[in-house]
């Protein structure tokens, strides 16, 4: 806690603005509502610019087949998570607590849907995305010293691995230093793009066309859907500010705002950049690239060629940032509702950080870096992803029959959830067939969650040895940490 927030007293005041303050001594030690409209931009557009832009431009035009057919998905992507932020902005103004899908689909469903939302985006997503992230960090770092080959893959995992030890030390140390840390390197990866883009602009001007036709379109339907979920996987994150909104200043005003920049930033700068890569390579030499921008890079700038991919690094640590700062939060919703260990509901006494939180994020993260498949890991995610993303948009719909007196500061037109929710049936649907082992291996982690919660979260008549030993643990890490609760503080 900071020397200011110790000298002040709890005051009544607004509950948007005022309900999180930290008191020394007080009544309450609660996370802080210190962002800002920027702050919020930023992390939006921090955490969905990440390894996308760079990776999935392979992952599209290997199932489209064809460039102008990348570009169509890449656009239609855009509007896709466009109506999916815009739902999202009546939900997350509508029922303002941290944990975003999660609170939803707890408020609408239950807790049994909740805690299956929460360990799909626990356990699989946000791990997931975060070691693929973290792997495009450490391949664009490395590709220089490298330029003729692949980096090693241990090397790779290991630079991997500090990425986010770093990052975890920073989140874990004060919001503040998180919130700055994603200013920075949005601004540093918006500024990359916008290299690219330019570039590829003259390049349009001047005659540079010749590889955007349709030739070799891939019409099936499977393939487009696949296409889709790179395409997707690349604008992953439209929804991470709802995770801690209670951390946002005056949230009602600045989160559908902050949504509606960044998501309209995003889809124009993904789609411009991608157009200015095809300027210049041709499909063959984007599908036998691991890392995009470097061969445009290559191709372009000459002994110049290294700015690429240390923009594109600055860009990718950003977004692990930016990931682990929202995910953090989702693990404290979770607990604050009972559905995870009590230690996550805890904050740092001297932070006001969820440190518990936070670690837990990074470990797990960890452990999927023993797979650097990345193209893999991205189809886990997306199917994951986009089928509980779908259930927590049916909310909306939902809430309007069942609760039409909640109150509503945003209210959308029902026709964008409905589209939404036809477009998630064939994202998910579709690859079952398309990619069956990867969609099995989803499927079997998402029902993994279903004993979980039988044995820990409805079975209520637990053993006495088990309830005293998790207290023990949890009595033993609030030491370690010198974390308490965030409504009843304890000495330790």
């Amino acid at each position: 806690m900071d020397s200011k927030a110790s000298r002040k007293a709890s005051s009544q005041s607004n509950e948007d603005t005022e309900s999180n303050k930290n008191v020394s001594g007080g009544d309450e030690v609660a996370l802080k509502a210190k962002m800002s409209l920027l702050n919020g931009i930023t992390v939006i557009v921090g955490s969905i610019i990440g390894s996308g832009i760079f990776v999935s431009p392979t992952g599209v035009l290997k199932y489209t087949g064809s460039v102008n057919m990348a570009l169509i998905v890449w656009t239609i992507s855009g509007v896709f998570s466009m109506v999916g932020a815009y739902c999202y902005a009546e939900l997350g103004t509508m029922i303002t607590k941290s944990g975003a899908d999660y609170a939803y689909i707890m408020e609408t469903f239950g807790p049994f849907m909740a805690f299956i939302r929460l360990w799909i985006e626990c356990m699989i997503v946000r791990p997931c995305s975060q070691a693929i992230v973290a792997l495009t960090f450490s391949v664009y770092v490395m590709k220089p010293f490298f330029p003729d080959c692949e980096p090693p893959e241990e090397s790779a995992r290991m630079l991997a691995v500090c990425c986010i030890f770093v990052l975890t030390f920073v989140n874990c140390w004060d919001v503040k230093w998180a919130t700055k840390v994603q200013d920075v390197f949005t601004f540093a990866k918006l500024l990359a793009l916008f290299i690219i883009i330019f570039v590829g602009a003259y390049l349009l001007f001047t005659g540079h066309v010749e590889y955007f036709t349709f030739d070799n379109t891939k019409g099936d339907v499977p393939s487009i859907a696949l296409s889709f979920y790179s395409g997707l996987f690349a604008y992953n994150g439209w929804n991470y500010l709802n995770f801690i909104i209670e951390e946002l200043k005056d949230p009602i005003r600045n989160l559908p705002r902050a949504i509606a920049i960044s998501c309209t930033l995003v889809t124009v700068v993904y789609v411009l950049a991608n157009a200015s890569f095809y300027t210049i390579l041709s499909p063959e030499e984007v599908l036998g690239s691991q890392a995009v921008a470097v061969t445009f890079a290559d191709r372009i700038f000459g002994s110049m060629a290294w700015t690429i991919p240390v923009f594109v690094a600055l860009s990718t640590f950003g977004a692990v940032n930016g990931i682990l700062l929202t995910s953090s939060r989702l693990f404290y919703a979770g607990a604050c509702e009972g559905q995870m260990p009590e230690i996550l509901t805890m904050i740092q006494i001297h932070r006001m950080t969820p440190t518990p939180a936070v670690l837990i994020m990074a470990l797990l993260s960890m452990l999927y870096l023993m797979s650097s498949d990345i193209f893999a890991l991205i189809n886990y995610v997306g199917f994951a992803t986009w089928l509980s993303i779908g259930v927590s948009v049916l909310c909306l719909p939902w809430l309007r029959w069942a609760q039409p007196n909640l109150p509503r500061p945003i209210k959308v037109n029902l026709i964008f959830p409905i589209v939404y929710l036809l477009a998630t049936v064939f994202v998910t649907v579709v690859p079952m067939y398309a990619s069956p082992v990867e969609t099995g291996y989803g499927v079997l982690m998402i029902s993994s969650g279903v004993p979980v919660y039988l044995i820990f979260i409805s079975w209520k008549n637990k053993p006495k040895w088990f309830r005293k030993l998790m207290v023990s643990i949890t009595g033993m890490l609030q030491k370690i940490l010198l974390v308490v609760g965030k409504t009843k503080p304890t000495k330790i």
